[in-house]
């Protein structure tokens, strides 16, 4: 029996077809003998083809969480979605999902791409992924990934589940951090302080004001320096509303989380945060 040849474009069309990666559809043909029905059956018994057909179904559940490693020196958060509210609370599935993460945080990983690609027990983490998916039936995957590097990092996981904070500080304050770390979970700042919102986000609200300004009947006629001047104001709420030091503290209403953070000590800073959640 003669033995087909598999070609980059036999490849692509079971790669277009499946959604699986590239080495993959080259063992499945290989193992076909380069016929593309049975590579996909192939494919479909190792699970992969479920992937593909579940591909245009959102995963708004899942799992995610949030570890710090190397002593607090980095923290990351992911999400391991699937697709039902009943599959994210599975005991079974938040353990696979805390497998994952244990897996990241012992291979210092930096990227959901470098995660998937790391070995446990003699088996990447993309094939225990496909694995999953095959016996629950359902679309899962790592589909939210961030990480930060600090002097010290703090991590906060909220709600079941539901939502993951990194704080990252230049002093180790575990307490302060974790208090920060809830603050980002409930009030969803946008930026550390009003220097760190990022030009486009300034840009966009100060336009969206000064429309609102000239909408009012009540500023019918007046000039644009007075416009532009109560713009600026309320631009200013904006940032106290909406970047974390300034924000009203959430353990104490009386004090700004920048006043919380100096009474814990002068010289503590918060250096960024990261915040996921499902949905």
């Amino acid at each position: 029996m003669s033995t087909a040849t598999i070609t980059a474009a036999d490849i692509n069309k079971l790669r277009q077809m499946t959604g699986a990666g590239m080495m993959d559809c080259r063992k499945a043909l290989t193992e076909t003998n380069g016929d593309i029905d049975a590579a996909v059956d192939w494919l479909r018994k190792k699970g992969q083809k479920v992937a593909a057909l579940r591909g245009d179904r959102d995963a708004r559940e899942g799992v995610i969480l949030a570890r710090t490693g190397s002593g607090n020196k980095f923290g990351i958060a992911l999400c391991i979605s699937c697709e039902t509210d009943f599959v994210s609370k599975n005991a079974d599935f938040v353990a696979f999902a805390q497998s994952i993460m244990e897996a990241a945080i012992a291979h210092n990983v930096t990227s959901a791409e470098a995660l998937n690609a790391v070995e446990v027990n003699g088996a990447k983490v993309s094939d225990l992924v496909n694995d999953k998916l095959a016996s629950i039936g359902e679309k899962i995957g790592i589909t939210k990934f961030e990480r930060i590097d600090a002097d010290y990092v703090a991590s906060y996981v909220h709600g079941a589940n539901r939502m993951g904070v990194l704080v990252g500080l230049n002093l180790p304050e575990a307490e302060a951090g974790k208090d920060v770390a809830m603050q980002i979970a409930a009030m969803n700042p946008v930026a550390v302080d009003a220097s760190s919102v990022p030009a486009e986000v300034v840009e966009r609200e100060k336009a969206i004001i000064i429309d609102q300004i000239r909408n009012d009947p009540k500023m019918a006629g007046k000039p644009e320096e007075m416009i532009g001047k109560i713009a600026d104001g309320k631009l200013n709420a904006f940032f106290k509303e909406s970047t974390l030091l300034a924000q009203a503290f959430v353990k104490d209403g009386g004090v700004t989380v920048g006043d919380h953070l100096k009474a814990v000590n002068k010289d503590l800073r918060v250096q960024e945060f990261r915040r996921i959640a499902l949905g």
